[in-house]
């Protein structure tokens, strides 16, 4: 296969990889690559676009809700019948009837709702506030790093690989693994990450395989050029994938995915996580959050978004079954939205927001976590918004160290420290 051939056609190779290209620039594999024994996961799930977390989570308890959305309320349990009530969880909060597919989950012990929560700066720029809560400096904007990338930087390499492994530190492939097009904002900086749409499209497509073939005995010859730079990486990742042949995995008896990209997502995480491919990081991501106008109240545009993103969530914990000993859901939304509907029929964006921590190890369970600051006019932030009386930075920290075993949360987290015992209590 002649050099300027492989240059011209094999980009394109690449990009049919869906490969991360801070992947193909950074990350160096041992030859002889290591099995990875089992060990703890964190999943990330983003809802972009500001989710309504007074809808998410309803303080149904509280009367102000109803007097500040006399339309885009879920009804309380005790007064509403049918698919309009909230979901009684406390007696106090209550799930969006869409979120039906949690209860269980809450009941069981595995769902630990957050409620006022979020990031300490005031921006009400969907760009700003992700990329803050991605990098985990709130109103610093020079951060070129994420803090999932810096954790996996501080925590080191391949700690559970398996004995006979060549390399002291070697460096597992799909250690960090984001389901996006593009690298995520949280995942950006040193360490090595991999980036791909879907498990299938990182492979090369061939016919019969041979394209492959031409394309590993070019970089075999041993060139230090850019084949030899990319390539590494490229043909130790499908040994990995090739070796785990997670495409021909089956959900277990029973589960059944949505057909949607998130539900997909979802669906591959489980399938890096059953491979044994030495998963300790996933992220994935949801749009669509953004409801200023027609946002609907237990039925509409939030409610269809709402199942979606429940119902993926439930068929993955479900899928994973007793795996879920070791492994932590976390989801995030770059801020709430303003208490009072607005004259659209939705909500703007506002400040304090939800996250839901998911696991088989909770001690915060079967209870709303976090100190609930009421939504009387007086309460607000800035008179207009759920004030936040949980920085994200603290439930981060908590689920890096207790889950993930990380230390140096100062390095993680630079500029911000809480002590344990101010903790949630999540784990």
């Amino acid at each position: 296969m002649d050099r300027r051939v492989f240059l011209k056609s094999g980009a394109l190779s690449l990009v049919t990889l869906g490969l991360s290209p801070s992947f193909l620039r950074r990350t160096a594999f041992a030859m002889d690559l290591p099995r990875a024994a089992r060990g703890k996961t964190l999943i990330v799930l983003f809802q972009r676009g500001a989710a309504d977390a007074l809808n998410v989570v309803v303080p149904f308890g509280d009367a102000h809700y109803y007097a500040a959305r006399p339309q885009l309320s879920i009804g309380s349990p005790a007064r509403a019948t049918g698919a309009g009530a909230a979901i009684d969880l406390d007696g106090y909060f209550g799930l969006h009837p869409a979120l039906a597919s949690f209860k269980p989950l809450y009941d069981r012990g595995m769902l630990a709702p957050i409620h006022a929560v979020g990031s300490p700066s005031s921006t009400r720029s969907h760009f700003d506030a992700q990329d803050y809560m991605e990098t985990g400096t709130p109103d610093m904007k020079g951060t070129t790093d994420g803090w999932l990338n810096r954790y996996l930087a501080v925590k080191g390499t391949c700690e559970a690989c398996a004995p006979n492994a060549t390399m002291p530190n070697a460096v597992i492939p799909f250690r960090a693994v984001a389901m996006t097009a593009q690298t995520p904002r949280i995942l950006e900086g040193a360490s090595p990450t991999v980036s791909m749409n879907s498990i299938d499209e990182f492979s090369i497509r061939t016919n019969g395989g041979e394209a492959e073939k031409r394309l590993e005995a070019l970089y075999r010859t041993g060139n230090a050029d850019l084949v030899h730079g990319s390539g590494a990486e490229m043909f130790e990742a499908l040994k990995v994938l090739r070796a785990a042949n997670p495409q021909q995995y089956k959900p277990a008896a029973g589960i059944t995915y949505p057909t949607s990209q998130f539900g997909q997502r979802l669906l591959s995480i489980a399938q890096l996580i059953k491979a044994g491919v030495g998963l300790e990081v996933a992220f994935a991501d949801i749009g669509g959050w953004d409801t200023h106008v027609n946002q609907g109240a237990a039925q509409g545009q939030l409610a269809q978004r709402l199942t979606d993103f429940s119902t993926s969530i439930a068929a993955l914990v479900a899928d994973l079954g007793d795996r879920m000993d070791d492994v932590v859901i976390l989801t995030m939304s770059e801020f709430g939205r303003t208490v009072k509907q607005n004259g659209t029929g939705g909500t703007d964006h506002g400040h304090a927001g939800a996250m839901f921590v998911i696991g088989g190890a909770l001690k915060g369970s079967h209870k709303v976590l976090g100190r609930w600051p009421g939504l009387a006019p007086e309460q607000l932030n800035e008179g207009r918004d759920l004030a936040l009386t949980t920085d994200f930075r603290s439930v981060f920290s908590e689920l890096a160290s207790k889950h993930l075993g990380a230390a140096s949360l100062d390095r993680i987290f630079p500029g911000f420290a809480t002590p344990q015992d101010k903790w949630l209590g999540i784990l």
